[in-house]
């Protein structure tokens, strides 16, 4: 791991993931680059290099000031760098776009992002950047939603389908278990409309496990009505450091209609999550 990115809005969840993302890459020698970008709805995210879109001179003020105040924010958080590599960005546009495209150009390998939760009827209706971010980033996602209790990740609760589709994702688990020392927590849900026998799953369990070569972990099979609830009340229970799980990536009409999992614990958890969008194969 080289490069983490962190999309900074200056609130205090993206404050909290600012300091997660200065522990993992000083453990990992990483650089850390802030991203902060000034919303212009239905526009794209363009570098800022000191002119400003033609509009109406009180327009043209507001942004000018808008992008002094933000660079000045942005140089105070980077100053506070634990002694790891910290650089920024600025731009002007659409947030989600300026964090993919910076994602791709800069070859990003992790994004630690903030998250303040949201209700039901803002999952649904409004979305957010960090829901998008989650459901397309072409790298792991680690969404932070209040400061960790420790920034040494010992418990790792991986939440998995044991489906082929996860070979990428339980490489970069197991990493992340490697670089902390970790102890790894396998864990599958049953649920109401997703039953399954224990003796069946524990033995695809312990089959998936032997695959990846795991070494110091637990099977664990959990009940409860929905997946995502079980996945935080275990994590819970066992008062894990993290949460690892993957999406794929569903968008338009099948995200409106199946929802993720992966989204919903994101929003929901307390703890920082791990997510990364699989490849449906064929």
């Amino acid at each position: 791991m080289k490069k983490i990115l962190v999309p900074t809005d200056f609130s205090k969840p993206a404050t909290i993931a600012y300091e997660v993302a200065l522990s993992i890459a000083k453990k990992a020698g990483a650089e850390v680059t802030l991203l902060h970008v000034i919303e212009q709805p239905g526009t794209s995210a363009l570098t800022i290099t000191g002119e400003v879109m033609q509009s109406s001179f009180e327009d043209q003020l507001f942004t000018m000031k808008l992008i002094q105040k933000s660079k000045q924010q942005l140089e105070k958080m980077a100053s506070i760098s634990n002694g790891v590599t910290v650089k920024t960005d600025l731009k002007v546009g659409n947030a989600f776009r300026g964090m993919r495209d910076i994602i791709t150009s800069k070859d990003v390998d992790l994004v630690v992002m903030g998250t303040s939760g949201r209700s039901a009827f803002e999952e649904v209706v409004i979305g957010s950047n960090t829901e998008k971010v989650v459901r397309h980033s072409k790298c792991p996602v680690l969404t932070v939603h209040k400061k960790p209790a420790s920034l040494n990740f010992k418990h790792i609760v991986y939440a998995t389908s044991m489906h082929k589709d996860e070979e990428v994702f339980s490489k970069i688990v197991r990493k992340a278990q490697e670089m902390y020392g970790s102890k790894l927590h396998l864990l599958r849900v049953n649920t109401p409309g997703n039953f399954q026998r224990d003796d069946v799953t524990r033995k695809q369990m312990e089959l998936f496990a032997k695959k990846l070569n795991l070494k110091n972990f637990t099977i664990n099979i959990y009940n409860d009505i929905t997946e995502e609830e079980g996945i935080i009340r275990f994590s819970e229970t066992i008062n894990a450091s993290m949460v690892a799980l993957a999406t794929h990536g569903r968008t338009g009409f099948a995200h409106l209609m199946a929802g993720s999992i992966a989204e919903d614990v994101v929003n929901h958890a307390k703890r920082p999550v791990l997510t990364f969008v699989v490849k449906k194969r064929k």
